[in-house]
């Protein structure tokens, strides 16, 4: 069903560029929820789903952008459960199946379903094959994916939804081998839209030496503001530099949110014997696992895909109390070709956030 008309920034053709078009206002039925949207991330992964040919990802065109979303619950579905109407939320973004172990759990991310999912061009959650928040209004398919976020700004929120929690859940990943080794080190490279969250996070959640890399001093600069104990620009003496950091044992955890080449062989280069290697960025390079081999004696390799939804809650959680703040770049929901264009050419300094206007 639908009422009058909202305005959307559409996927219409694969390779893009996106359009901000009008379409039908969506009416909730059944466990739905409407949220107007106060504000929406964008980030590397929309690039990818805006570049994408035909058969690089199992989606539908047309579609609405935007898996990052902040707002107000507008309407409810007669059945919905979850906020009210009225509560400011964030949406927690990979929609699974709702129905499987994990989906039950609040772990969407790794619905046991994906792949049927994936198999019938579902989408993988808002913004990637089904309808996201670059629009006026979103529509959820049940409450159970929106979490309060009370007096929180819509533009800190937002971004908390992905950047955040996908950066909070990497950590998660290798708090345990943090907590074990005293004085631990761990290595985070690329200082961008998550890896700024990472460093943030690790500093309130874990007692670790935090070492950030990148290729741009602006991003070092903002590791050091966001609690880095050090940074380095990435080098051929790089790993030499950052071993020297850890008493040349090596660090206990390396989180890799770049996934390139260069980065990778960083992230081994650098990595103690029995060492933790979190590779979440896509960067298109390209891991050889084999023993011997490259990777020191030990090594455990994880590839971190989003988050929980009770993950996500914990994220808000440091938001509010102030341990975690997202940079943010805010532009309007019609000036999306310029964010877009900003974020392509690297110009912008941690998370771009558009706002309806």
């Amino acid at each position: 069903m639908s009422t009058g008309r909202t305005r959307a920034l559409r996927l219409t053709r694969r390779g893009g560029p996106p359009v901000l078009t009008e379409v039908p206002r969506p009416v909730p039925v059944g466990e739905e929820v409407l949220v107007r949207v106060e504000a929406a991330g964008l980030c590397r992964s929309d690039l990818h789903v805006i570049d994408a040919r035909a058969g690089d990802l199992p989606y539908r065109i047309p579609f609405t952008l935007g898996h990052e979303v902040a707002g107000r619950v507008a309407e409810r579905g007669p059945r919905a459960v979850g906020p009210p109407v009225g509560e400011r939320v964030v949406v927690y973004g990979p929609w699974g199946c709702g129905t499987c172990a994990r989906c039950a759990a609040g772990a969407d991310n790794y619905c046991d379903r994906r792949a049927e999912l994936d198999a019938d061009l579902t989408g993988t959650g808002t913004g990637l094959g089904r309808d996201g928040g670059m629009a006026d209004v979103l529509l959820v398919p049940s409450g159970r994916l929106l979490v309060p976020v009370g007096d929180l700004a819509a533009v800190q929120a937002a971004p908390l939804s992905d950047a955040g929690l996908t950066a909070y859940h990497a950590v998660a990943t290798v708090r345990r081998s943090l907590d074990d080794v005293p004085d631990a080190s761990v290595v985070v490279i690329g200082v961008g839209g998550l890896g700024h969250l990472a460093v943030q996070i690790l500093r309130a959640t874990t007692a670790a030496r935090v070492l950030a890399v990148d290729v741009r001093e602006e991003a070092l600069t903002l590791a050091e503001e966001c609690g880095a104990h050090f940074g380095t620009l990435l080098r051929p003496d790089t790993s030499t530099v950052l071993r020297s950091r850890t008493g040349g044992v090596g660090a206990v955890a390396v989180l890799d949110f770049v996934g390139g080449h260069s980065s990778m062989a960083l992230a081994v280069d650098v990595l103690r014997a029995g060492g933790e290697l979190a590779v979440v960025g896509s960067g298109g390079g390209e891991l050889a696992v084999r023993k011997p081999g490259a990777l020191p004696p030990g090594t455990r390799v994880s590839l971190p895909f989003w988050g929980t939804a009770p993950e996500l809650e914990q994220v808000v959680a440091l938001a509010r109390e102030g341990a975690l703040r997202v940079q943010v770049e805010q532009f309007a929901l019609s000036s999306a070709p310029e964010a877009i264009a900003r974020l392509r050419s690297g110009a912008v300094r941690g998370r771009a956030v558009l706002v309806p206007d």
